[in-house]
């Protein structure tokens, strides 16, 4: 699946930043955004309460705080779009 998953948190200026930056750059190389609120699932809270803002592709975590747009773009361009595939 070609979703990357954010961990998020409503009141967190870094979270939505984290959001904006990355939203057009999934959307360039094809792949969507999922926000969650940790806030709302105490068992994501309970993992992730100080890493938030998480960059997450299933389990795989590609970043945590800040946008790492270099390891994002390299770890989404080893998937092939499937028209290449």
């Amino acid at each position: 699946m070609r979703e990357l998953t954010v961990l998020s948190r409503e009141w967190c200026h870094l979270c939505h930043d984290l959001v904006a930056a990355l939203k057009p750059i999934a959307a360039e190389l094809g792949w969507t955004v999922e926000v969650i609120d940790v806030d709302l699932h105490p068992e994501l809270e309970a993992r992730w309460d100080e890493l938030v803002p998480v960059v997450l592709h299933g389990e795989h975590e590609l970043c945590h705080y800040h946008l790492d747009e270099t390891g994002v773009r390299a770890y989404c361009g080893a998937f092939p779009l499937e028209s290449d595939a």
